[in-house]
């Protein structure tokens, strides 16, 4: 008895068994460290940048890397966007009972992204591309997504940094 390979893939009304099981694969990954169940502040921050990246990835962005870690601090994901590097802060939540979740976008945090997004530039050999920085919130419900807001073009390379 032979099956198609699409039928484990996919069947007309969704996902087939392979799938549903690489899926849920994808899903555990997300939530834990090898075998170690991650802290629950590193769990949300993972469903949020996976989330951030698909919602970015749909409107168009082509991704190149996820958590660029220089001497100076990390970018959680870098996109280009044509002929534009954007550098993605995503700041997840679980509420925002208190303030929006871009605030803790501070100046001190503005720089250190400034800073690793010049070292990931200076990798590159400075090519001469525009740069922005957007900010990416995910708001979650029972470590579930229940909304994303991308706010593009949030800041400017921070003082006293330029570029281009």
């Amino acid at each position: 008895m032979s099956h198609s390979p699409k039928k484990f893939f996919a069947t007309a009304n969704g996902a087939g068994p392979i799938a549903r099981f690489v899926n849920w694969l994808q899903r555990i990954r997300t939530l834990t460290n090898g075998d170690k169940l991650l802290p629950s502040h590193l769990r949300r921050g993972r469903i949020g940048e996976h989330a951030a990246r698909k919602h970015l990835r749909r409107f168009g962005l082509k991704f190149l890397t996820a958590n660029f870690r220089s001497s100076r601090g990390e970018v959680d994901l870098v996109f280009r966007d044509r002929d534009c590097l954007v550098f993605v802060e995503v700041k997840t939540r679980s509420s925002e009972d208190w303030t929006r979740p871009a605030a803790a976008v501070n100046a001190r945090k503005r720089r250190l992204l400034s800073q690793t997004a010049l070292d990931y530039l200076r990798l590159l050999k400075n090519p001469e591309v525009k740069i922005r920085f957007d900010v990416v919130e995910v708001l979650l419900e029972d470590e579930r997504v229940r909304e994303i807001r991308h706010l593009p073009n949030t800041f400017v390379l921070s003082p006293p940094y330029r570029y281009g």
